[in-house]
């Protein structure tokens, strides 16, 4: 066995190696990575990272989607310090609760639309969804129709990892790992016009999108559907803005069957959009959602589920136990730290910056800055959230060959000059901090053109 004997003086290589030795990433090659070495980061600011090798790096990605108020709030760390002076653990099991759980359910009802006054607690979005799964499942069982089981998700949408969420989302690619996936699970095209509309206008593919639901939920039969669920705009599958009709259509379309809608706001949750939520900036209106990441800006690990009135009052008034929980839903330091973080929100009125400055300017200068370089085919987004679709030919939308991994070239362009930006395939992806200024959008789209120009002329040379 290798004794830890990490300290400030490590060297990056000896990190490098004991993280080889003893450490499984998540979504890697683990090979291929422990050959290449990990990059070591050891410290952040504002919207900035640093490696071990003293690189200052512009964090395009708030994290993963997740550090919405940027790193070193110290109003974030000081409610952890409190709280865990205070109550570091109890459970909400056993007819118990906590001030800390308390105070964020009702803060997070504050903000949800609709009806959604009603919130679980768990440890990741991945977990929320699974808690979507089951709670959606268990509220047809106690309408007496056991049989009104099936879900409807979309082709290339991510609902997290676990058994259920991987099975609900749209991946293949995560299909075909540990599979078989669940049973009762459906699904049906993703409103990407861009990449799959053709000669279709945005709204006649909005609209067929959306029939594509319909047309499903008639071949399994609408009294076997229990729900529809769908992020309002796609993240890990490349940032994916449907058509402005799409999710109208759907909204009828569930009604009309008595289909549940589920949102899953994991990314697009507490301001990304624009909005407290991304159903609030579409137009959604949810029966249930599901919420993480910005939750606490990823300062600590906590995710819930927020349901609305019609679910929750026949879980309410239902005469049996719901056996569904896990040991830390509602950890009291996790959710000081998330009430602190929606407060924080608040105080500086971080959802009008993004929909009225922030946000429109970052679109802006992405389309001014990117939109003719000859790589770039498409860029889509809203608030800080953007999809750029990187193209062989501008005009026929036409992509490079598979064996030109385009996205990975450009990703690794940009972690080498200061910036990052991920790969989804051939699209890159922004999600950065909520609280970057116009200079720092500036700085972003600079870097983010010369590694483009960068990209081009590996494939010029190829």
């Amino acid at each position: 066995m290798t004794q830890s004997t990490l300290t400030p003086s490590t060297s990056t290589a000896e990190i490098q190696a004991m993280d080889a030795a003893h450490h499984i990433h998540p979504f890697s090659n683990s090979g291929a990575l422990n050959r290449l070495g990990s990059r070591v980061i050891t410290r952040s600011e504002g919207v900035y990272v640093w490696d071990s090798e003293g690189n200052k790096i512009l964090d395009g990605m708030a994290g993963l989607w997740c550090v919405n108020m940027g790193y070193g709030r110290q109003e974030l760390i000081d409610a952890a310090t409190r709280q865990l002076g205070e109550l570091p653990f109890y459970n909400t099991f056993f007819q118990t609760t906590h001030t800390p759980a308390v105070d964020l359910a009702a803060l997070i009802a504050s903000v949800t639309p609709g009806d959604l006054n009603h919130v679980f607690f768990a440890n990741s979005g991945s977990e929320a969804i699974d808690t979507i799964i089951r709670t959606t499942r268990q509220y047809w069982q106690i309408q007496g129709k056991p049989y009104k089981h099936i879900l409807i998700s979309r082709e290339n949408a991510y609902h997290g990892s676990t058994v259920g969420g991987a099975s609900l989302g749209g991946m293949s690619a995560m299909h075909k790992q540990g599979a078989p996936t669940l049973p009762g699970i459906e699904h049906i095209r993703q409103p990407y016009w861009y990449g799959e509309g053709g000669d279709q206008s945005p709204e006649d593919f909005g609209l067929a999108c959306a029939q594509a639901l319909e047309d499903r939920i008639l071949a399994v039969g609408p009294d076997n559907v229990a729900a529809f669920i769908a992020e309002p705009v796609q993240g890990a599958g490349g940032v994916i803005v449907p058509p402005a009709n799409y999710w109208t259509e759907i909204q009828r379309i569930c009604r009309k069957y008595d289909v549940l809608l589920a949102a899953d706001e994991v990314i697009c949750g507490f301001g990304r959009t624009g909005s407290w939520f991304g159903s609030q900036t579409l137009g959604i209106e949810p029966d249930i959602i599901s919420m993480a990441k910005g939750l606490s800006s990823g300062y600590l690990p906590i995710a819930a589920v927020a349901i609305g009135d019609r679910i929750a009052n026949a879980l309410l008034e239902w005469d049996d136990e719901y056996a569904h929980g896990f040991t830390y839903s509602g950890h009291p330091v996790a959710a000081a730290v998330a009430a602190a973080n929606i407060r924080l929100m608040q105080s500086e009125n971080i959802i009008d910056y993004v929909a009225s400055d922030i946000g429109p300017y970052f679109q802006k200068q992405l389309r001014d800055t990117l939109a003719n370089h000859p790589l770039v085919g498409h860029i889509e987004g809203l608030g800080l959230m953007a999809g750029i679709a990187l193209v062989k030919d501008k005009s026929t939308r036409a992509l490079f060959s598979d064996d030109v991994n385009i996205g990975l070239i450009c990703r690794n362009h940009c972690f080498n000059n200061g910036l990052i930006m991920r790969a989804v395939g051939s699209r890159m992806v922004l999600s950065p901090p909520l609280i970057i200024t116009h200079e720092q959008v500036d700085e972003l789209v600079t870097k983010a053109k010369h590694c483009l120009d960068l990209t081009m002329k590996d494939v010029n040379a190829g």
